[in-house]
């Protein structure tokens, strides 16, 4: 979302004229796009906030957008006097307000509704990868997120607004089009004919534009994983045999204490349908560790799920309280010792199925996605349909690049694959 984020907001500036620099030094206008999910990530803004006002000109304007300026409104100003502006993930369309009066403070926070998507230009060129944001916010309120805090409850775009985007995404340059949302497999917007429209609907109608190859969506919610969606993984060759559902824990009374209403079982089911659907579907996952009270058994009921799952690619992290919720303020917070010893436990079986699935993708042949070349400009870096980075020589033509070619792997670590590009 925030790549997303990032491009429109680039976009809208260069339609004023502006031209991006990554100087800071030379910058006249800097923007800090913020995540807030957790501590870690505040605790960054601030730094490099306090970074960027010693390196920037005296008269260069400068701020943070994006859940962190949400979450931390006007005491933004207080930590930063210099900041010019604090605008909210539904506000960053304001900008050009700050811009045509430098010498005020400009703070916006509120939660709003879609009004940034209506507001904000078109962007001129596609990347080969589209971001296309189809909800904002979440209902599900898990105990542990700020999400709900920062970006709202659920709003679901207009779904002709979302193909209107996709297409024009799709004329300008777009190979992959990957839609968006807090919730994304919670998308539902009745229109004023009082037909409903959901996620596979818009899958269906994506896959209709030619110059779109390939479709994913992040990220998922297991009990919004319907029927009509899981059988568009049957259906729809364009949509990739790939799916980040998270669970965060493997234990059921974590998983009642942070608010998840499903049960492993229910999990489980969902990840057998699809496999049905789709024999060669992949499924990534995310995890947190040292959740209040989490004991040691429940911690191995997480490493038994991931084992019984084999999750290609998961993002593990430690509990991290976030104000505005209730597990802050939960009894048996759990010591960062054990937290980290439980999350180390974790990353390294999780590394190990992570090198196991790249080791079986050798001999192995996928139509892969150019992403660019290399630091180095001796290899070129493409994406296979299980998102992994796959790395190939550049050809001695270096004009010849693909956006799409036919790799066959021809070695794999935890981290990467290599291949040479057949056609």
């Amino acid at each position: 979302m925030n790549v997303y984020d990032g491009q429109r907001i680039a976009a809208m500036l260069t339609a004023r004229g502006m031209t991006q620099t990554d100087n800071v030094a030379d910058a006249d206008i800097i923007i800090l796009n913020t995540c807030a999910v957790r501590a870690k990530a505040t605790d960054k803004v601030f730094s490099a906030l306090g970074r960027i006002r010693n390196e920037k000109k005296p008269d260069a304007l400068f701020g943070i957008v994006g859940c962190v300026a949400r979450e931390a409104g006007s005491d933004a100003f207080r930590r930063i006097p210099e900041l010019n502006f604090v605008l909210g993930p539904q506000s960053y369309h304001k900008l050009p307000e700050i811009l045509e009066n430098p010498d005020t403070k400009l703070l916006n926070i509120d939660l709003g509704g879609l009004e940034k998507f209506d507001e904000l230009p078109q962007m001129g060129k596609s990347p080969a990868v589209a971001y296309i944001p189809i909800q904002e916010g979440c209902n599900h309120c898990c105990t542990y997120c700020i999400v709900p805090y920062t970006r709202g409850r659920e709003l679901s775009r207009p779904f002709n607004d979302v193909l209107k985007d996709t297409a024009h995404a799709a004329d300008t340059g777009a190979i992959e089009i990957c839609f968006l949302g807090q919730n994304v497999n919670g998308y539902k917007y009745t229109a004023p004919d009082g037909k409903t429209y959901r996620l596979s609907d818009l899958i269906r109608e994506a896959a209709k534009l030619d110059q779109v190859k390939r479709i994913r969506f992040t990220s998922s919610y297991p009990t919004e994983m319907t029927d009509d969606l899981i059988d568009m993984f049957r259906t729809e060759p364009k949509l990739l045999p790939f799916l980040n559902m998270p669970i965060q824990s493997g234990s059921q009374n974590v998983l009642t204490r942070m608010n998840r209403p499903y049960s492993l079982n229910l999990y489980i089911d969902i990840v057998d349908k699809l496999k049905a659907a789709r024999p060669d579907i992949q499924i990534s996952s995310d995890f947190i560790v040292g959740f209040p009270g989490e004991t040691d058994e429940d911690f191995e009921q997480t490493m038994e799920i991931a084992k019984r799952i084999r999750y290609i690619n998961s993002y593990s992290f430690k509990y991290s309280p976030r104000p505005h919720t209730a597990a802050a303020i939960m009894p048996d917070q759990i010591p960062e010792k054990v937290k980290a010893e439980r999350l180390a436990k974790l990353d390294a079986y999780l590394n190990e199925l992570q090198r196991d699935f790249n080791e079986s993708c050798i001999g192995k042949k996928f139509m892969c996605l150019y992403e660019g070349p290399d630091k180095t400009g001796k290899h070129l870096v493409y994406r296979t349909p299980y998102m992994q980075q796959c790395i190939t020589d550049a050809p001695s033509d270096t004009s010849f690049a693909p956006e799409m070619a036919q790799i066959e792997i021809t070695a794999a670590n935890k981290a990467s694959l290599r291949g040479k590009i057949l056609s």
